[in-house]
Parts: C-alpha cells; sequence; structure tokens
C-alpha cells in the first residue's frame, strides 16, 4: 500500500471546524526585529502564522513602542529597524505587526505640541510597518504607567477646565489625525487592536450611550475610534482584538461578543460612520495561555473540567478560530516559544508549561497543515479504514461500495461506488496515474456525480479524511462527508462536511479536515465528487484516500 495522509483530531477530542483563520502569537516573549531575524529559524517552527513584533531599537532601545508621549524622539535608529525587518522574509510567520502603546498616556488631550509628537510617532510606526513589509500596527491601549490614563476623562489634566463633551469632540479631532498620518504612509495598514469598543461594550445598550462613557476607563476611546472611521480610506482593516475573551469557555461567549462587536457597539460611534466600521471591522479573540496553566486560585483561570488543560486550550482555540473572521491571538506571560531577555517568559517553553502545547494550536489552527506535520510524526503507523484507499487494486475479492439503490459499480475502482445526477459521465481505474506511485480514481465527462465509499461509526466519535486530486479541463473536485443512520437512510444533512483545496487544477492538491459521527449516525460515507465537467478531456483523478479514527 502506498502512504497516505490523514488529519486526526489530536487528544481524541471533537471539535468544531475552524475555517481557516490565522494564530497570531504576541506575549511577554516578544521579539523585536533585531532578535526576529536572528531567530527567524526558531520562531517558524512554531504553530502560529503571524507575531507581534516590538517596536524597538537595538537591544530593546529604544523603546519606540510608547507612541502616546509628548517627547521629541531621537529616530537614528529607525533605519536599523526598517532594515532587519526587510531581512526577514518568513514562509510561515507572513501576518506581522508592529507594536505601539497609549503609553505613557501622559499628553492632554487639548496639548496641541503633544499631540504633534503623538500623530508623527504614529506616522513613524506606519512608516516602519509599511517599508518594513509588515501587515500592519498592533496598538495596545492599556494604560500601564499611572498615575496616566490616555482614555479616561477623569485621569485628564485639564478635566476641570472641559466637560467631557469637550473632550469627547477633541479625541476625535485627534483619532482623525493620527489616522490622517498613518493612511498618508500605509493606505492598506491593518490596524489590530487587543480591544477596540468591546472594552466599552456594555454602554451600548443605554438609551444614550455616552452617558455610560462619562466615568469609563475607557470613555474617551470610542470618540478616538470614531475619528479614525472619519477618515480611513476603505483599504483600511481594523481588528477588534476582544481581550475580554481569555476567560471564555464556550462557543455561546464566542458568538455572544462577536454579535456584540458587530452589532450592538456600532452605537458607540457616530451615524455616519456605522457603514464604514461595519465593512471595515473584523472580530477577533485573545487567548490568555497564563488561565490554562495557573493555579485554580488565580483571577485568570479556566477549569478544564473532564479535560487536560491544554485539550480545554484545544478546543477553545478551535471555537474561537470558527467565529472570528481572520485572527485569533495568543498571549502568554510565564513561558516562551523563542529566545527572549525577559526573564519570567525565558524561564520555560510552552511544551514545558502545557505538554501537547504545540500539536494542540496546530491542529486548531490549520488541519490540512496539521495532517503533513502529523505525518512526519507517525510514519506507516497511521491505520486507514477505507479499502484500497489508494487505487492500488488491493481490494478484496468481490468488495464493492454498493450501497444505494442508484449506486453503481460498474467501471467504478474495486472497493467504489459511482453516482451521477445524468448519464454523461463515467468513472474509471487509472493504472498508471497516480499521486505518488501508480493507481487512481477517475471521474470524466461527469456533469455532477461522485465516487463512494462508507464505513460503520457510532455517535461521538472523531475521524479524520484527506485525499488528493488532480484535474485536467474543465470541473472542480470537493469532498462531501455524509451521514446514514444505521439502517441506511440519510441523516443530518445540516452536519454535511465539505473540504477543499486552492492548488493549482494541473498539480495534486491535498484536501484534508476533521468530522465528528452526530447522535443518530451509524454510518460515515465519504462523496469523492466531480462538478462541472462537459467533455472526454475533462478528468478528475483522486488518490491515497485515507479515513482514520482518532484516538
Amino acid at each position: 500500500m502506498k502512504r497516505a495522509i490523514v488529519a486526526i483530531v489530536v487528544l481524541g477530542l471533537c471539535l468544531p471546524i475552524a475555517h481557516a483563520g490565522k494564530l497570531i502569537e504576541t506575549g511577554w516573549d516578544h521579539a523585536n526585529p533585531e532578535r526576529m531575524r536572528q531567530n527567524l529559524q526558531v520562531m517558524e517552527q512554531t504553530p502560529f502564522q503571524g507575531l507581534v513584533i516590538q517596536f524597538s531599537g537595538p537591544g530593546g532601545q529604544p523603546q519606540y513602542r510608547y507612541v502616546h508621549s509628548g517627547e521629541v524622539w531621537d529616530e537614528s535608529a529607525i533605519p536599523g529597524i526598517i532594515a532587519d525587518l526587510q531581512a526577514v522574509q518568513p514562509e510561515q510567520l507572513k501576518d506581522r505587526f508592529l507594536q505601539v502603546n497609549a503609553n505613557p498616556g501622559d499628553v492632554d488631550w487639548f496639548d496641541d505640541a503633544g499631540w504633534e509628537q503623538i500623530v508623527h510617532h504614529w506616522r513613524l510606526a506606519a512608516r516602519v510597518a509599511k517599508q518594513g513589509g509588515l501587515t500592519g500596527i498592533l496598538f495596545d491601549p492599556e494604560p500601564y504607567r499611572d498615575p496616566w490614563r490616555q482614555f479616561s476623562y477623569a485621569a485628564q489634566p485639564q478635566a476641570a477646565e472641559h466637560s467631557f463633551a469637550d473632550y469627547y469632540a477633541k479625541a476625535r479631532q485627534r483619532g482623525r489625525e493620527v489616522m490622517t498620518a498613518v493612511a498618508e504612509e500605509f493606505p492598506d495598514i491593518t490596524l489590530f487592536c487587543y480591544f477596540m469598543l468591546s472594552v466599552t461594550g456594555a454602554a451600548a445598550d443605554l438609551d444614550a450611550p455616552i452617558d455610560g462613557l462619562v466615568g469609563h476607563s475607557y470613555g474617551l476611546y470610542p470618540p478616538f475610534i470614531d475619528g479614525w472611521l472619519d477618515v480611513a480610506p476603505e483599504t483600511v482593516t481594523f481588528v477588534d482584538g476582544c481581550e475580554r475573551a481569555y476567560l471564555f469557555t464556550t462557543q455561546l461567549d464566542y458568538l455572544g461578543a462577536a454579535n456584540r462587536i458587530r452589532n450592538t457597539c456600532q452605537r458607540l460611534i457616530s451615524p455616519e460612520n456605522r457603514r464604514t466600521y461595519r465593512a471595515q471591522t473584523q472580530v477577533s479573540f485573545g487567548i490568555y495561555l497564563d488561565a490554562y496553566a495557573n493555579p485554580p486560585d488565580s483571577r485568570y483561570y479556566i477549569d478544564p473540567g473532564d479535560l487536560t488543560p491544554t485539550q480545554k486550550l484545544q478546543a477553545n482555540v478551535a471555537t474561537a478560530l470558527d467565529v472570528a473572521d481572520e485572527y485569533v491571538w495568543v498571549y502568554g506571560e510565564q513561558a516562551s516559544w523563542w529566545p527572549t531577555p525577559n526573564t519570567r517568559a525565558a524561564a520555560a517553553s510552552w511544551e514545558e508549561r502545557l505538554p501537547g502545547i504545540d500539536a494542540a494550536l496546530r491542529s486548531a489552527a490549520d488541519p490540512a497543515g496539521y495532517v503533513e506535520w502529523l505525518m512526519a510524526q507517525r510514519g506507516d503507523a497511521l491505520e486507514n479504514l477505507f479499502v484500497d484507499g489508494d487505487f492500488s487494486g488491493d481490494a478484496p475479492a468481490g468488495a464493492d461500495g454498493a450501497a444505494q439503490p442508484d449506486w453503481e459499480q460498474g467501471d467504478a475502482p474495486p472497493g467504489w461506488s459511482f453516482w451521477q445526477a445524468d448519464e454523461a459521465g463515467r468513472p474509471g481505474w487509472d493504472r498508471e496515474v497516480g499521486h505518488d506511485a501508480p493507481g487512481s480514481g477517475t471521474l470524466t465527462a461527469v456533469s455532477g456525480g461522485c465516487l463512494i465509499q462508507s464505513i460503520e461509526v457510532r455517535p461521538g466519535e472523531a475521524y479524520g479524511v484527506s485525499a488528493w486530486r488532480r484535474i485536467q479541463g474543465e470541473g472542480s473536485a470537493t469532498i462531501r462527508v455524509r451521514w446514514q443512520t444505521p439502517e441506511g437512510q440519510w441523516h443530518a444533512e445540516q452536519l454535511d462536511r465539505m473540504l477543499g483545496t486552492s492548488a493549482p487544477a494541473g498539480e495534486w492538491g491535498l484536501l484534508a479536515g476533521m468530522v465528528t459521527v452526530p447522535d443518530g449516525a451509524g454510518k460515515l460515507i465519504v462523496l469523492l465528487q466531480a462538478g462541472g465537467q462537459r467533455s472526454d478531456e475533462d478528468v478528475i483523478w483522486w488518490d491515497d484516500v485515507v479515513v482514520f479514527r482518532a484516538e
């Protein structure tokens, strides 16, 4: 038998199916441009698709990330930072963000000279991100240096001289100034925020939301965002990272927060900007790793219940990716993923703190990519439950896949059935063409049809499904996983699972995914589908089809 590849559910969990999302690493082990250049090979071995990069010079100085300062910067280190960023060309960590903070936050909103410097600092950050080939900026609005709090009305030096309404208008003005500068430098920037309106979302429930902002520690943040929206070109993308998701544990938690961000929170901005907000703002979620490693008496602790902490983390990450628009960010403090000068983070690796975390994150974020990673780990130990999935002709004598009146075996490969909507097409067994060895199943001139095979299953079991396809001429190739009752009746159609690939038609492309058997099902049916073929010149080859029971 030829070697084949399968995606499984690591640790035996039944997980939601996440769409193609991206995990962004951030935390106390932040790399700056210099350290990323030095450690890229190690960083590329982690389960992330992107990361946050600290905006600082060699050795961590100067700390340019503190953009909300009225100080005039020494910009002599900026060219070196850009050079370090340009020298890095990651194959995996494609989505990279330059970190800036709303610190020290000691400039009053009415201080024109101070805000001239803040706007310039934002401009420099956007310029470095653009010229350094990054995706955008990561903005952390949280105050870390008391007594200054940039977005708190009560903390403003001139609060006794101006009303909240005055500050509200001024914050919107400053938002316009900042976004004008940023967009001039980086018109298609992604501005990723640890949180946006999600932090003040409760105020949106009021008839007059502004009443809920006056005493809020982030009360001036919504008008600042409103100012961004006033002038942001349609090419700018905003991301609300919803840091409050740190302690989310259910799908309802994530869905509720996503609904609030996308809908309810619109009431915190001006009516004229709500269309821009809806069109250009993405929902993201923060995952706090320490909550899975902390003791139960910690404020930030997630009870794993009957699962291990790593299993609970995996389930939450999969759910977050399923609900988020594109990104889920993973933040940690008490361990590291790569070399860091932060002594607390450097004390242990995350694999030491949470054994199995690497595999858990890979399987949740990138099932198809995890397939290849897992295959390298497992070698030939995988057991294929399908008959002759490699089309080598090793099916047992008399094996066929016919189980329904309208399924035919005919010219289908041994162990497989065939169905089509009309009589124009045909199945076949190509003994010469194959993915990595001779032998493949074919569909020719099929406008709508499939090769079919099934296995018996039980509710709650998790399976991996994978196959390779190549296309000649017109037509599309997809996998559909369906369910039947033990008696052979179609079941739970709403839970059918479709798999596809973006590989070019003339090349072999991997389709892979994970499924969980629903209640009432007794059979798992795999359909290797063809659609849109018109002539005998249109052929789809299928090979190395694997169905694997997750343990």
